[in-house]
């Protein structure tokens, strides 16, 4: 017998299956203004790590009805916890679910919500056929967001029951198929993963530099449209081909648009040109050490605060006054904020 908990679930999940098929995902309504501040502020800390301070100021949206910040409570508490589907996890993306959100259901499926936790969606077996519901329409008609949705499903789908057909990497071939045609509709976040598969392993090329080219390709096409881990990934496939002059501009774009890995390989290159053929700059220890400096006042990553302190003894007092005004004016608390870029789902 159902508990109480589990009746008032399923009344909250019935609202999605009114609205689910409609579209892939809800648009909520716009947001109060110190609301969307308070769920910039809350994504900002999540995009660089910083998942439980991300919690207090994503809430303020998430309570307010917008199901995007409904979905990364739920990812800063899995996060925050590293233990899984969690209780407090799993209430948000409960919620996002009931409001069709197919990332969410397929976190409640990967978690076990259904099978472990009595909390199953009315009308299907479990949540991954919830989120199929939602996305398999959509996908076929052509809509690209739900074809990615449809690359995770079956990924994750397949991988975890140990079915479907694989490739040589072991991704299952249906997966596959949904992401290149999302990838082919021009979505960049698509296009990007596109391109780490083929550099990975995937497909057939005679000569690897045929597979960088077209890797290449893929992550240009998504760093044409301003897609940042697109023009990180881009750097990366022309270092690869050794093309340090191209790949130098892309770092530095990624680097100005707040790509926290481009922007240190840039401060490091100010600090050390010789270092690597990737640096095509001359030297400036000023300026590499704010950079430097900046990413650990802004990130408190340990390995920043490493490089800056293992650097200090390199610039004079003054230098360093110098530096950390320079950091102060041109990088911290600047726009665009730092971010890792995670991807919505895998992270």
């Amino acid at each position: 017998m159902k508990n109480a908990n589990s009746v008032a679930n399923s009344m909250l999940i019935r609202k999605f299956l009114a609205i689910a098929l409609l579209a892939l995902s809800t648009t909520s309504w716009a947001l109060e203004p110190e609301v969307q501040a308070a769920k910039d502020e809350g994504m900002r800390l999540y995009n660089i790590g910083h998942s439980t301070a991300a919690l207090i100021y994503l809430r303020h949206a998430a309570e307010a009805g917008d199901v995007d910040a409904m979905y990364y409570m739920g990812e800063a508490e899995r996060r925050q916890h590293m233990l899984g589907l969690t209780r407090e996890a799993m209430a948000w993306y409960l919620k996002a679910a009931a409001e069709g959100d197919v990332y969410s259901m397929l976190q409640l499926f990967r978690g076990g919500a259904c099978t472990a936790g009595d909390r199953c969606p009315d009308g299907h077996e479990d949540w991954h056929h919830a989120a199929l519901a939602v996305a398999q329409p959509q996908a076929e008609a052509g809509d690209p967001d739900a074809m990615l949705a449809l690359y995770h499903i079956y990924a994750h789908l397949d991988a975890s029951r140990l079915t479907g057909i694989y490739n040589m990497l072991g991704i299952p071939t249906r997966a596959g198929k949904w992401l290149k045609r999302a990838a082919e509709a021009g979505l960049p976040e698509a296009q990007t993963f596109w391109g780490q598969q083929i550099r990975g392993g995937r497909g057939w090329y005679f000569t690897n530099g045929r597979r960088l080219a077209t890797a290449e390709e893929w992550f240009r096409r998504a760093a044409e449209q301003g897609y940042v881990p697109g023009m990180s990934g881009l750097a990366h496939a022309l270092i690869a081909q050794e093309r340090y002059d191209e790949a130098w501009e892309w770092m530095q774009i990624a680097s100005e648009h707040g790509h926290i890995e481009q922007r240190f390989g840039v401060g490091w290159c100010y600090l050390d040109p010789q270092r690597d053929g990737r640096c095509r700059n001359e030297v400036d220890k000023v300026k590499g050490w704010a950079i430097l400096y900046s990413l650990a006042v802004e990130t408190h990553y340990d390995l920043y605060k490493w490089a800056v302190r293992d650097h200090r003894d390199e610039l004079t007092e003054e230098e360093v006054e110098e530096a950390e005004a320079l950091a102060e004016a041109e990088w911290i608390g600047q726009h665009p904020p730092l971010s890792n870029f995670p991807p919505r789902f895998g992270y």
